[in-house]
């Protein structure tokens, strides 16, 4: 069996749907905080059981029988992080698990800047130390591109504080290939990289922006602490915004530079481009 965690998430959905369609449903399990918001699952034949990372013994329960778990990775930057991952990990082992995939970042390495790059390589490590097989997928920033480029469309430019090239990727292509390797396509270990084909900056992005619309869309490079107190002015808490920041730091420190060319292995296909998403988002 297939244990999938956060399974009512944009991720773990997702990767359940295109699991369905690579295996009898009675194969795959998902473990939810709300076993109600699962119910279109439950409905398909995917077990459901509730399980939280706070809540060992329910996670034990939600694993049972599990060769595979996939463990989505927690985003609420108050907790302890790798504690609740901790906790996933050594569940995983007491019911059994022979391979653990775990949602990780890519450039999850150390002094890169991105804070939670800290997390994913804490839990790599405790991975690593769990004594079944593992795979951490260092998944490329798969945000949307309305969160990563602001409100372009109506002001007619991209404002953001000095960036370098990432290769911004499709959550659906994502998801797609972790169903993939799930399913028993290839099999990994350790740390892999899934990414869209070509890394891109601002100024690219302003480029095609320009090209998709017609219009002039300017790149406005912003300071560093005049874009933090412009966020905090728009109601955002300054850690948060100070915590993006670090994102900005590590790009164009080319952290996020290199693109890898697994993902179009997995798929059998170019992922989609930001160029591709990008447009697809104009002709909603």
């Amino acid at each position: 069996m297939i244990v999938v965690t956060g399974a009512t998430g944009g991720l773990g959905s997702a990767t359940v749907e295109n699991l369905l369609e690579r295996v009898p449903a009675d194969r795959i399990g998902v473990s939810v905080r709300d076993v109600a918001g699962a119910r279109h699952f439950t409905d398909r034949g995917v077990r459901v059981r509730q399980g939280s990372y706070e809540d060992p013994a329910a996670l034990r329960h939600s694993f049972a029988g599990a060769e595979q778990v996939l463990l989505v990775s927690g985003n609420d930057p108050a907790a302890d992080l790798v504690g609740l991952h901790r906790n996933a990990i050594e569940a995983a082992v007491a019911a059994g698990a022979q391979r653990i995939l775990y949602t990780s970042q890519q450039a999850a390495v150390p002094g890169n800047p991105y804070r939670p790059s800290e997390i994913h390589i804490a839990t790599e490590d405790v991975l690593a130390e769990s004594g079944v097989a593992w795979t951490a997928l260092r998944n490329g920033a798969y945000g949307t591109l309305d969160q990563v480029l602001g409100p372009w469309r109506r002001t007619g430019e991209i404002a953001r504080p000095e960036d370098g090239p990432v290769p911004y990727t499709d959550r659906a292509d994502v998801a797609e290939a972790t169903a993939v390797i799930l399913a028993g396509g290839r099999s990994f270990d350790g740390p892999i990289t899934l990414t869209a084909p070509v890394a891109v900056t601002f100024d690219d992005f302003a480029t095609i922006a320009s090209e998709l619309t017609g219009r002039t869309i300017e790149r406005t490079v912003l300071n560093d602490e005049q874009w933090v107190a412009d966020q905090i002015t728009s109601g955002v808490p300054e850690e948060a915004a100070r915590l993006m920041l670090t994102w900005y730091q590590a790009s164009r420190a080319g952290y996020f530079a290199a693109a890898d060319p697994l993902l179009a292995e997995l798929l059998g296909r170019e992922p989609n481009s930001a160029a591709d998403r990008l447009a697809a988002r104009l002709a909603d």
